[in-house]
This record gives C-alpha cells, structure tokens and sequence, in this order.
C-alpha cells in the first residue's frame, strides 16, 4: 500500500498518519472491528476509493503485521471463506492487471484468486475487459517514437484517459457485481493514476 512506501512523498506521509489510529488499538479491538466492519461490506462491490474501503484496508494491513488473523480473537461474518494466502477472510480487489495479478488480498496484497481460478461465468467478461483496457492505459507510457507517431499525443492521451473512465465505470458497474456470485464482498479499482484519472472521474 501507499503508506508502505520508504521514500515517502505527502500522500503517504499522510498514509502513515492515518494508520497511526489502527497501529494504536489492542489486537482484540482491532480484530473485532475488521470482523464488524466486514459486516457492512458484505453483500456489495466497493469502490478502491471509498472511505470505509480505505479505513478497512489501513486497518487490515496492521492486522496483517501483527497476524490477528492467526490468533482468532474474533470471528469475521460467516459468508467470508478463509483466504489461502495470509488466512485472513476472502476480500478481493479486481484491477487493470487481472490477467496477470489475479484478484489481490486487501489484507497481505498477494494474489488472493489467480486468473484462471476465476469463476468461468465471469472470468472471459473479465479477461475481455482487461485486453480492451491494456492498450489504453499504454498510452501513458508511450516511448518518444511512439508519440511522435500519434501526431497529437496531448489529444491521444486525453483521448485515452476518457476511455478508461468509461471501462473502470464498466468494471463498477457490470464485472465487480458478478464477482458477489463467488465471494462475500469485493472491490474495483476506480482510477488510472498514469492516466490522471481519478475516482470522482468515474460514475457508475
């Protein structure tokens, strides 16, 4: 995550200081406010941006250093399976780089689902989504050669951020829902930082 970083720029400086709040709590409080708040999340696709999101994610990355989970001092809802990576409960997070990275661990940030593990009703929507996407998001990190090629990269490059709008809008919408057939809660990215686009960006 962002406040992890060692070199830190503002953002994460102020990361860091929001997680200070979680770092303070006893490993009881903490484990039994990740089980309630996982509570509310149940049942729906989430933002990456929303602000329960983020406070869940800052409190589970200190629960994660401090391997809550393994001790079992509180019990999370019963819709949520166990993880296989870290054993945390199951939260996904579905991003641009799916195909590769699978469905990433809002506790431990590994690959909580691969690719191919993904459920088969969804899984060629997704992959669908991310091949339409790859070459948008490239646009970003375009060589000289290749911009010198487009003509107008200032015009291609807004042209791309728009179309990655309207994708990250489509994962909200459409493939994060399908997601809830298999796990409890989950969450979709909603911003392109290389596109410069950002969560208020994209309606759903």
């Amino acid at each position: 995550m962002a406040f992890e970083s060692e070199s830190c720029s503002p953002l994460d400086s102020l990361w860091k200081e929001y997680a200070r709040a979680f770092r303070d709590w006893d490993d009881l409080t903490l484990a039994r406010w990740l089980a309630q708040t996982l509570g509310q999340l149940e049942g729906r696709a989430w933002r990456l941006s929303h602000p329960l999101v983020g406070a869940y994610r800052l409190g589970a990355q200190s629960a994660h250093e401090r391997q809550i989970w393994f001790k079992r001092l509180a019990t999370p809802p019963a819709a949520y399976a166990e993880s296989p990576c870290c054993r945390a409960p199951f939260l996904p997070l579905l991003t641009r780089d799916v195909r590769e990275s699978g469905l990433i661990c809002q506790h431990c940030s590994e690959t909580l689902v691969s690719f191919d593990e993904i459920s088969a009703d969804v899984r060629a929507e997704i992959e669908a989504w991310a091949q339409q996407y790859e070459p948008v998001h490239a646009v970003a990190h375009w060589d000289d050669r290749q911009r010198k090629r487009a003509g107008n990269y200032d015009s291609a490059y807004e042209n791309a951020a728009e179309q990655a709008e309207q994708l990250l809008a489509r994962a909200g919408r459409e493939l994060a829902p399908k997601l809830l057939n298999s796990y409890a809660a989950a969450i979709w990215e909603d911003q392109d930082e290389c596109l410069e686009v950002r969560p208020e960006d994209v309606p759903v």
